[in-house]
């Protein structure tokens, strides 16, 4: 097989070769003028010919022409743009820098935004916002957030107000893959959900894939979030940052040599915790984190980047009760550029994620975590401009520490114990092929081959028929089974190997230049399981690697869509429909006991799930009024059923509902430009009630009540809505002062709807009756942010 794939890539390479000898590339970057922060999808167009391109992630292009003399034209949003006359009688380098266009623009109307759909590319399921449109989308506490943020698109949605995470297309939370200037995040959240870990001033781009997604993203099944932090400005030194309620931010950015190296380093801090101290409240729950990156270029053909982010949640309830947990990420990056036509990026990249928990009161310490060591090494080959390629390897090293306890004082009556550190590697290469078969259609195909390799431990469970479960026929129950046996492996042992080939496709037909259809497949293989069986992932909740008991997860997902600019692109409507299957979805059986579990395989079974809907996102692109109205229509499932005949499986084996699926999901974004100074936000959104299971009955046992539950996730929470409102008002508008500063006036559930976040039974005690008991986190929240910068 190996053998097969040099001679097609021998081959292939062979006809591009032959083919460019008649022609010339016109190549370089393109960056802002005022900071050299390069720009991602800026587009270059040689109208004469028909062809075009756009930047990559780190601003580069490149685009193959017969030789001549040609108009060049490069546009992006928000700067001026550039139209030049270049002699391309030979491969040319020409580096382009964009002016900023707020002065040139009619203050009230934006001509054009690169977050609209592109018609002809391939690429489908995909969402980019700009930090642009990010702030000026209302949110809790009055703090602009990613996460929030994307909740809002078709698709997207989480467990509820001050959930963790996020779920895509019917997906777990765990099953998204969330990156950081490439680095893996495992927890993306601030207190417990109120806040993303995502700084916005330091936000450079954010694209979330839903589908159709390149082979170069790899070990998760529902989603990626791919988000690069800037570069920082490498010619005048800057400071942004805001004045919120219950947090705030300051970012600074500017040259270590002009116009060859820049720093960034941005902080955040909430500190609604020490008006409670004023009230001699003894509890308190804050975050802070930090987000740094240096940047110099050596030369036109070599760039070194060396970013970081370190954030800290910490949670205390009278001093007895202290809960600390976050991320901390770095990664060291070489962009190298061995000719006009290929580009290379090197990368080194370390994530740790930690989780600690002190309980003085029984005298103990627990901290858990996972970390890991990641090597990448990425190329784009620009073959022709009907050609590209990207292929690549990486391999990840995994460290699990599930938990340990150890004894605080001399008086604790804890003594230590340490659940099994575990260990893993992934390992994967990839190409993607970008193709433009005839001017109507293209495609984008290619193929992922990943391994996983379970390492040894020092402790490894034996069960007598290798079943780590078993079933009481007798009760009628799954059991934990009992090890006949422990051994002892090394970490350079391999005790389970697990080998997936992961094909790829995407297809455009493009009907006219304002409308195409589209489809894409995807396989997708996931090794890391995360152990919850909560519908929002919490902080003590650990992840697992695939192993001897616990099979990856493998997703086959179908899409097809319809996309169209109306009106020369004052609107666009993206359409789209999915089936999504997967494969060794682990269940819990009744009465798991997940925490500090050192047999985690004792309490699960391997299932399956599926979800399948329709997404529609109308968006209005130029005006005054801008925004989008975005629904999905989604049902999401799963089930485990029996291993034989003899066992019934979890629900019977029946499909149930997952606890993230919601019918209906309807949001409304818009915002409004009055003048200069004033601006207005607005989001309405309705969700179908989550999944619940609620008791239908009950018996008394022993004068005990006990309570009588059907089928799992039968029932529903109250459908959710609420409306937020923003208000932004700039003093003084004019783009030519030293210091800028703004004032966002925000509002929270306007008519303070109780949305249910839980019900819960419970036995009136006076009344001699039960009832329900609905827990909701925020009724109407108003704020006020002072944004500046200078």
């Amino acid at each position: 097989m190996t053998n097969h794939i040099k001679i097609c890539l021998f081959f292939l390479f062979g006809i591009a070769s032959a083919y460019a000898q008649e022609k010339v590339t016109l190549s370089g970057t393109i960056a802002e003028a005022s900071s050299n922060e390069t720009l991602l999808g800026v587009n270059i167009i040689i109208p004469e010919l028909n062809v075009g391109t756009s930047t990559n992630a780190y601003g580069f292009y490149s685009i193959t022409i017969p030789p001549g003399t040609y108009k060049v034209q490069v546009s992006y949003l928000g700067f001026k743009n550039i139209v030049e006359t270049i002699a391309i009688n030979d491969d040319v380098k020409k580096d382009f820098y964009l002016m900023n266009d707020a002065e040139e623009l009619d203050e009230v109307v934006i001509e054009e935004d690169i977050e609209k759909i592109s018609i002809k590319e391939p690429q489908m399921s995909v969402n980019t916002l700009t930090t642009a449109t990010i702030k000026k989308i209302p949110a809790v506490l009055g703090e602009a957030d990613v996460i929030k943020s994307i909740l809002l698109l078709p698709g997207v949605s989480n467990a509820g107000e001050a959930a963790s995470g996020f779920n895509v297309r019917g997906g777990a939370a765990d099953q998204n893959l969330i990156l950081l200037d490439e680095a893996i995040i495992f927890n993306s959240d601030h207190l417990f959900g109120f806040f993303s870990v995502f700084n916005p001033d330091a936000i450079k781009n954010i694209k979330l894939y839903k589908g159709g997604i390149p082979s170069r993203y790899g070990g998760r099944v529902s989603s990626v979030l791919d988000i690069y932090q800037k570069d920082g400005n490498s010619k005048d030194f800057h400071m942004t940052g805001g004045i919120g309620v219950v947090a705030s931010r300051l970012l600074a950015e500017g040259p270590i040599v002009k116009d060859k190296g820049s720093f960034l380093i941005g902080g955040r801090s909430s500190y609604a915790h020490l008006f409670l101290k004023l009230t001699n409240n003894e509890n308190s729950a804050y975050f802070y984190d930090l987000n740094t990156k240096l940047s110099y270029k050596f030369n036109d053909n070599n760039s070194l980047y060396l970013s970081g982010y370190f954030g800290r949640d910490v949670f205390n309830i009278s001093d007895s009760f202290n809960n600390v947990y976050g991320n901390a990420v770095a990664n060291v990056r070489w962009n190298h550029l061995f000719s006009d036509k290929l580009f290379s990026n090197l990368s080194l990249i370390y994530s740790d994620y930690y989780y600690g928990l002190s309980l003085d009161f029984v005298g103990f310490n627990w901290n858990s975590g996972i970390k890991n060591f990641n090597f990448k090494y990425d190329l784009k080959h620009y073959l022709s401009n009907t050609l590209k390629l990207h292929y690549g390897v990486n391999n990840i090293y995994y460290k699990f520490n599930p938990g340990e306890i150890e004894p605080e004082g001399e008086n604790s009556g804890v003594n230590y114990f340490k659940l099994v550190d575990k260990y893993a590697n992934e390992a994967a290469a990839y190409i993607d092929i970008e193709q433009n078969i005839t001017e109507k259609l293209s495609v984008e195909y290619g193929i992922r081959f990943s391994r996983f390799d379970r390492l040894g431990q020092s402790e490894i469970n034996v069960y007598e028929n290798n079943n780590p479960v078993t079933y009481n026929q007798d009760l009628g129950i799954y059991e934990k089974a009992t090890p006949i046996d422990t051994i002892s492996k090394s970490k350079s042992t391999s005790i389970a190997a697990f080998n997936n080939l992961e094909p790829r496709l995407a297809v455009s037909y493009a009907i006219d230049d304002s409308q195409s259809v589209k489809a894409s497949y995807n396989r997708m293989t996931q090794y890391l399981h995360l152990i919850s069986n909560t519908s929002s992932p919490t902080p003590l909740d650990v992840w697992a690697p695939s192993g001897p008991f616990i099979k990856p997860q493998i997703l086959d997902q179908v899409a097809i869509g319809y996309f169209k600019d109306i009106n020369n692109n004052a609107y666009s409507l993206e359409t789209e429909a999915f089936y999504k299957k997967i494969k060794n979805r682990i269940d819990y059986i009744d009465g798991a006991d997940l925490i500090a579990n050192n047999a985690i395989e004792q309490v699960i079974l391997n299932g399956e799930a599926k979800a399948y809907g329709i997404e529609v996102l109308l968006k209005k692109n130029l005006g005054r009024l801008q925004g989008w109205l975005a629904y999905t229509l989604s049902e999401s499932k799963q089930r485990t059923p029996g291993r034989n005949s003899t066992e019934p499986g979890i629900n019977n084996g029946d499909w149930y509902f997952t606890p993230y699926d919601k019918t209906h999901d309807i949001s409304v974004t818009g915002s409004y430009m009055l003048t200069n100074k004033w601006s207005f936000g607005a989001n309405f959104i309705f969700q179908t009630g989550r999944p619940a299971t609620f008791p239908y009955g009950q018996y008394e046992y022993e004068g005990i009540n006990i309570p009588s539950y059907g089928p799992r996730n039968n029932n529903r929470l109250p459908f959710y809505n609420r409306l937020d409102l923003s208000a932004t008002y700039i003093p003084k508008p004019k783009t030519n002062k030293k210091w800028q500063g703004e004032w966002v006036f925000s509002i929270y559930n306007v008519y303070n709807r109780k949305n249910a976040a839980s019900i819960t039974f419970r036995e009136n005690m006076e009344e001699q009756r039960n009832e329900a008991v609905k827990l909701s986190i925020f009724g109407i929240v108003p704020s006020i942010t002072y944004n500046f910068k200078f």
